[in-house]
């Protein structure tokens, strides 16, 4: 069964919080497929490549550009993007900061200190399965003319 990727990213919302962002402000939204090769040395090596079409299992690269083209820079930057549900979260992608994640879409933090109920009732540690939300805050002002990245890994369900 193959799913055309724009299921994935057309079910995706993001949410952008700046006190003073402006106008000025874009974010792009780009899904990577990741085409893992055996390179001659026997180490594994993985491409990105854009995803057309992505099967069940396939892992991706979600991955957020984000521009200032205003004329002041932003302050207090807050990136904010729901999981598409047939997305699972699997970390950050390689080069990127660590998000902070949320299984709620309210509570976020690293996810080794968020909790679950489980069907028992009781709570438990929180899995990459139960992950709902991603949120980087940008710690820096970005100056005007500025731009950066910021990536999570996923698989599709």
């Amino acid at each position: 069964m193959r799913f055309p990727i724009g299921l994935c990213t057309a079910v995706a919302a993001l949410a952008v919080a700046a006190p003073a962002f402006g106008a000025g402000l874009t974010v792009t939204n780009t899904v990577f497929a990741q085409q893992r090769s055996t390179a001659a040395d026997g180490t594994t090596k993985i491409a990105l490549t854009p995803a057309t079409r992505v099967t069940p299992g396939a892992r991706v690269v979600y991955q957020l550009a984000y521009r200032n083209g205003g004329a002041q820079p932003i302050e207090g930057l807050t990136l904010n993007n729901p999981l598409p549900q047939e997305l699972t979260y699997r970390g950050p992608a390689q080069g990127s900061p660590a998000p902070e994640v949320s299984v709620d879409g309210q509570n976020y933090g690293p996810l080794a200190a968020l909790k679950v109920r489980g069907s028992d009732g009781g709570w438990h540690a929180a899995r990459a399965e139960d992950v709902t939300h991603v949120r980087w805050r940008i710690a820096n002002a970005l100056p005007a003319g500025s731009t950066g990245k910021v990536a999570f890994e996923a698989v599709l369900k």
